[in-house]
């Protein structure tokens, strides 16, 4: 069961006066084209489409905001790096995804989502270094490592490591897969610990009774009107019409 397994699709904000006003904690995602960014959020929280898969560059040009509950919030931030994408949108995004991401303080880090098999391209340093600049967390998600060997996965996340090493504890890295579910819950316990969201919430909600429904609920044993069966044969009792199953 995902820890995550709660979050709804609450908001699509294109001006900074619209971003939530309860939000206590927020986390963003990001990444460039086909980096795997929308399958990861999907995969995190348990849902097919929570996060519109896009094939066309630059479909997703606004902040798209998940609640977890409590004013906790993911929020999906536009991809970078689309050479198709118009100047108009492009602008609207440098207008938007830089005072969020730099003055936005319910913010509590940034996820990164890199193809393993071209991890730190340009763009994706210029983006570490530029959100390097606020002290908060950099959580690195080195997507689609099922399409790597295991020594490959090794070899990509080593690297990755020893690049970013400049950083010190403000930036992991892990290796991820959506198609396999590898890393969910490495990545489960680092969002978790950005927005105080605990494993021991997720085995609160895995304890919680599922609704009833129509199953019929246990009834009292009246001291009237009831038959006592004993030894196959029934005792005489007055006839009595029993109340209708819920």
């Amino acid at each position: 069961m995902s820890l995550f397994k709660h979050a709804v699709f609450h908001t699509t904000v294109a001006n900074l006066s619209d971003l939530p006003a309860d939000s206590v904690g927020e986390i963003a995602f990001a990444g460039r084209s086909n980096s795997g960014k929308s399958s990861a959020i999907n995969t995190l929280v348990g849902h097919a489409r929570l996060a519109f898969v896009s094939k066309t560059p630059g479909r997703t040009q606004h902040l798209n905001y998940f609640q977890l509950g409590d004013g906790r919030y993911w929020v999906d931030l536009p991809g970078y790096g689309f050479a198709k994408a118009p100047a108009e949108i492009r602008d609207q995004w440098e207008g938007l995804l830089a005072p969020y991401l730099m003055r936005r303080s319910p913010l509590a880090g940034l996820v990164l989502i890199m193809d393993s098999r071209h991890p730190l391209t340009d763009l994706d340093v210029q983006m570490i270094n530029w959100f390097a600049q606020t002290g908060k967390p950099i959580h690195v998600l080195l997507s689609k490592a099922d399409k790597l060997t295991r020594n490959e996965q090794a070899r990509v996340a080593r690297e990755v490591k020893a690049a970013l090493a400049v950083l010190g504890d403000r930036c992991s890295v892990q290796l991820f897969s959506s198609l396999k579910h590898t890393g969910v819950e490495e990545a489960e316990k680092v969002l978790g610990g950005w927005l105080g969201i605990t494993a021991d919430e997720k085995a609160g909600q895995a304890a919680r009774p599922e609704i009833p429904g129509k199953a019929a609920r246990p009834r009292k044993r009246k001291a009237k009107g009831w038959s006592a069966r004993t030894s196959g044969k029934t005792k005489p009792a007055q006839k009595q019409k029993l109340p209708a199953s819920r």
